[in-house]
């Protein structure tokens, strides 16, 4: 299986060494500093953010990058608020990191519109991504190659992944984009036969891009086998303008804008 890095990977790492600072509706009043999860900003974009600072008066000073990078900032107090996507290890919990979580999110298996393959088992899913499957017709679909499209090693998507689907094996693939939500533009540029997996949050807005079914059952089914929990992270008990953001987004508001997105509140 090649493993060539995809192309607007060294785009997105020099974009994130400048640093991906995003303005939200900048005010007078105080300012919060939130360093979010690709794959959390790219389910909600700025939308609940303009919600936020509208109610509040309360600016939003962001960061967006993957959930590893967001909690180290937390944790050399570098943003007063992270969100992340993968669960906090033992050490982060040790330094005084507290996860919340918000949302409960499908982990969605994509491909283009184009492809003309709509489902899959969770077997033939793992085929595919170990590499063991190099045309679709292996696995009831035309013959058509299949391309690998995976978010980077480091970010949540990857890591959910590789423990729900792999089972803690290897994820192999063609194409590997820094950042997790790149996976969409890679997946609306390549051919069709691409396939990957990214948060149906982000998904959503992106109509060239297509849900595959698995075991019969879509993202948001009760028994859809994949989900990934969106978390809020902070220093100890939230205080201040940290927790007046964690309300909002746990309000009956905040909510709302994440079923409209497609994803399950954590009550």
């Amino acid at each position: 299986m090649k493993k060539s890095m995809f192309a607007s990977c060294v785009m997105s790492i020099l974009f994130l060494v400048l640093s991906f600072y995003v303005p939200v509706n900048a005010s007078a009043g105080q300012t919060l500093r939130y360093s979010a999860s690709a794959q959390v900003f790219e389910g909600f974009d700025s939308a609940r953010l303009d919600m936020f600072t509208q109610d509040t008066g309360i600016a939003i000073d962001l960061f967006v990058a993957s959930s590893q990078s967001c909690v180290y900032r937390l944790l050399q107090d570098m943003t007063d608020v992270a969100s992340s996507v993968r669960p906090l290890s033992q050490r982060e919990k040790d330094f005084g990191l507290n996860a919340i979580p918000f949302a409960k999110d499908p982990l969605a298996v994509i491909t283009h519109k184009s492809t003309p393959v709509d489902a899959l088992t969770t077997e033939q899913l793992q085929s595919l991504f170990s590499g063991n499957v190099a045309n679709w017709k292996e696995v009831g679909g035309p013959d058509l190659a299949v391309t690998l499209v995976v978010p980077g090693e480091q970010t949540g998507a990857h890591k959910n992944f590789r423990r729900q689907v792999m089972r803690h094996n290897d994820v192999q693939y063609d194409y590997m984009t820094y950042t997790s939500t790149r996976v969409l533009e890679a997946i609306e540029s390549l051919p069709a036969g691409a396939v990957s997996f990214i948060s149906r949050g982000a998904q959503i807005t992106h109509p060239k891009v297509k849900v595959i079914l698995i075991d019969g059952t879509k993202p948001g089914d009760a028994d859809y086998p994949f989900y990934q929990m969106f978390n809020l992270v902070t220093k100890g008990e939230p205080a201040g303008t940290v927790k007046t953001f964690v309300d909002f987004i746990t309000s009956d508001k905040g909510k709302a804008l994440i079923l409209e997105r497609g994803m399950l509140p954590v009550e």
